[in-house]
Parts: C-alpha cells; sequence; structure tokens
C-alpha cells in the first residue's frame, strides 16, 4: 500500500470486532447520533461470543464465599437491563432475540448450601434468589433422588445467535468484513496528527484510507494481535482458557442452573440450547470447564459424565453424543491474573484514536457501552451528520454458526 494518493474515507467511529459487544456499541453510538461502522473479520458473533451460555446474570454466582464482591455488585442491575431491551424499552432493540428462560438455578446438597443459609436469606439478596418449594421444582428435580436443596434466581438466559442477529439486523449497512491481508494499519507520523492512525485498503488496485475520530477495538483475542501490530505496550491482554462440554440428548428437560461445590466457582452449570433437528444440547461449563481447559477432549467427557452421575444419577444419557469446544475468554491484564469485576475501556497512550475494550462477561456489554461513550465525551469527540463511508468494495460478515452445529452437523 505505497501509492501516494489514497480514496479517502471518514467516519466518526470504526469498531473491530463483531461479537455482542461491539455490535451492542455499534447500536448505541448509531442511536446517539454517531456516524459509526462497523468490521468484522470472521462471522458475526464467532469465538467468545457464539461460546457464551447466554445466562445475564446478576452477580449472585460470584456470591458463593458468602459475600458480595465487587463483580457482583458491577452487574446487579444487568438483568433489568437486558430485559427492557429484550422488550423494546431499553437503550437497545433486542425485541428480535429470544428468551430461553427468565430463571435460572443454584443447588447441591444440604450440606454445602447450610454453610450459605443466613447470607442467602439476608437483605442483601432479597429479590434476587427464592428458595424454590419442593412441589415448585422443574421436573428434574422432581426425582426421589434429589435430596439437596434448590433456590431460584430471577435472571435471565437468551439465546445468542438471536442476539448477535438482532443488534446485526438493526445496523446491517453498517457492518462490513474486513480481510487484514489487504488491510493494515497506517501511522500519522506528523505532530499535527498527534500519532493517530487510519486503515488502509487496497482492492481491486485501489487505495483507500479510512479515518476515524476514534477506533474501538471490541475483538475479544484478537485485540491482542492488533495491538501488537499497533506497537501498544501500555495495555496488556490474558486470556482464561476453558474446554466446555456439549452433549446432545432427546431427553424432555430442559434446564438452566449452576450446581455448588466447594470452590467460589459453581462446579457446573448447565444451559439448554435447542437445535434444528428438536433434539437439545445440555452445555457444560463452570468449574468443569475451567479444569479441563489443559485436559483432552476425551478426558474432560469423561469427567463431566462422572458429574452428571454424581449429581443427577437419574438423568439416563447413555445414547447422548458428547463434543467439546476449547475457548479462551479474553481480559484485560490484571495482578496476579485476577478476575476482572468489570467491563473495560481505556484509551491507549501510544495511538491516542484508538481505545481497546473487553466486556469481559456477556452480562457486562451494556456496561461496555457506557464506558466507551464517556470516553468519547471526554475527548469531545461529537456525532456528525456525515453518512456512511463507501466502503462498497468490502462484503458482510455472516452470522456465526452455534458450537453444537459444528461440532453435530445439525
Amino acid at each position: 500500500m505505497s501509492s501516494i494518493k489514497h480514496n479517502s474515507l471518514s467516519c466518526d467511529i470504526a469498531i473491530v470486532g463483531g461479537g455482542i459487544a461491539g455490535l451492542w456499541l455499534l447500536n448505541r453510538l448509531v442511536s446517539s447520533g454517531y456516524n459509526a461502522i462497523l468490521f468484522e473479520q470472521n462471522a458475526l458473533g464467532s469465538d467468545q461470543t457464539i461460546a457464551s451460555q447466554g445466562m445475564i446474570h446478576g452477580g449472585i454466582k460470584y456470591t458463593l464465599s458468602g459475600a458480595l464482591t465487587g463483580a457482583s455488585e458491577a452487574i446487579a442491575d444487568m438483568p433489568a437491563h437486558w430485559q427492557a431491551c429484550m422488550e423494546g424499552n431499553g437503550n437497545v432493540n433486542l425485541k428480535g432475540a429470544t428468551t430461553l428462560s427468565n430463571h435460572f438455578y443454584m443447588w447441591s446438597s444440604n450440606r454445602v448450601l447450610s454453610k450459605m443459609t443466613t447470607f442467602l436469606a439476608s437483605k442483601a439478596t432479597r429479590g434476587r434468589i427464592t428458595k424454590v418449594r419442593k412441589n415448585e421444582r422443574p421436573e428434574i428435580f422432581q426425582h426421589n433422588e434429589f435430596k439437596g436443596s434448590l433456590y431460584k434466581l430471577v435472571d435471565m438466559v437468551l439465546d445468542v445467535p438471536s442476539v448477535v442477529k438482532a443488534l446485526a439486523d438493526n445496523c446491517r449497512d453498517r457492518i462490513f468484513k474486513i480481510d487484514w491481508n489487504r488491510t493494515q494499519w497506517h501511522h500519522y507520523s506528523d505532530k499535527q496528527s498527534n500519532n493517530d492512525v487510519a486503515l488502509d485498503f487496497l482492492y481491486d488496485g485501489q487505495d483507500y484510507r479510512l479515518n476515524a475520530g476514534q477506533f474501538v477495538l471490541t475483538a475479544g483475542q484478537g485485540n491482542e494481535a492488533i495491538l501488537q501490530e499497533l506497537g501498544v505496550e501500555s495495555t496488556k491482554m490474558q486470556r482464561r482458557p476453558l474446554q466446555q462440554v456439549m452433549v446432545k440428548h432427546h431427553y424432555p428437560h430442559r434446564f438452566y442452573g449452576h450446581c455448588l461445590g466447594a470452590e467460589t466457582t459453581p462446579r457446573l452449570t448447565i444451559s439448554s440450547h435447542p437445535c434444528d433437528d428438536t433434539s437439545q444440547v445440555w452445555y457444560l461449563g463452570g468449574s468443569l470447564a475451567e479444569k479441563g481447559a489443559e485436559l483432552s477432549s476425551d478426558e474432560v467427557i469423561a469427567g463431566a459424565k462422572k458429574e452428571l452421575k454424581e449429581l443427577m444419577p437419574w438423568i439416563d444419557l447413555s445414547k447422548a453424543q458428547w463434543a467439546t469446544l476449547p475457548v479462551d475468554r479474553a481480559e484485560p491484564r490484571q495482578l496476579n491474573f485476577a478476575r476482572p469485576d468489570k467491563a473495560f475501556a481505556s484509551t491507549i497512550k501510544e495511538c491516542p484514536n484508538v481505545i481497546v475494550a473487553w466486556p469481559t462477561k456477556l452480562t457486562l456489554c451494556p456496561n461496555l457501552a457506557d464506558e466507551v461513550i464517556k470516553i468519547l465525551e471526554k475527548q469531545k469527540i461529537t456525532a456528525s451528520s456525515d453518512s456512511v463511508p463507501d466502503l462498497h468494495f468490502l462484503s458482510t460478515p455472516p452470522l456465526a454458526l452455534t458450537p453444537w452445529q459444528t461440532a453435530f452437523g445439525d
């Protein structure tokens, strides 16, 4: 891309990364009048977004030590925020998305929950969690072999692909597929540019240069490679690897819940997801997935079978299909590899017109958009009335397939 003359393009904000975080931010910016666009290199929602279990929780799962943490308090209002958006009354329109469940459960042996009884009944959790009476238990826990206690969390579980589609449909003409083999970052070296960057494209023998008031990186683990290419040392990323387990079966029960163990992370998290052939997949996370990150697929599946046999011995999964999904949760680097409490967004010292952002949790995508907008307002980047830049040479990225579509061919 050594051409002296470029076809010049411009916009207020260019987002790089088409997961829910980037798509949510795009919706917020467009509704606020910004001339914003989004780039995705593969498929919308690919990688970390589509690997999510879709649980929009209010932080109770982070109280397993018997106290409210920074993480739990940061997201306490998130279910209500998402619910308003699902109803078309929030700052992002999600009316086209599907809710899989309006609540999920916590269960365990009486011995484990007895240690938390006072806390679970305290004012701090009032309205956020209730104990389920025996006759009100979901069918899967009506079996006589279940001897534990069950609590209902007034949180929600969303069908992630439908959320991605709804967000994309709202701004379809502003979403473009980027090919990094034909795109590169341009660093301005003159003093007037304040070390800003632009994006250069080479298509059909033509050079194009896109200038943006701000570039926002929401590419998850893809942020790391971009930061390296930009020569950024001031902001680093960490990975928290998982290996989720998928169980495809024709069992009639759909279930969403956390099994509590002795650790602060749920021993096992189950979410149910519909398949195209009327069967469903149980998607297993929690401590099982964290501990399985370094194991082989066969070892993780063996561990999942053992856990389900111990926790739900009355469930027959002998004819089920099993598969695993390794996935890295991308986060801003923390001291001692700590788990971040909140969404992260920050300008980059080396490139002042670049913001790097990680929501750290699906639940916090709305919070991430708030943080980015605060930075834009602080930098006095205002909305323009310009039209969408002419990026006709770029195609539109598809929606990502779910992990079970890929694993089981649904």
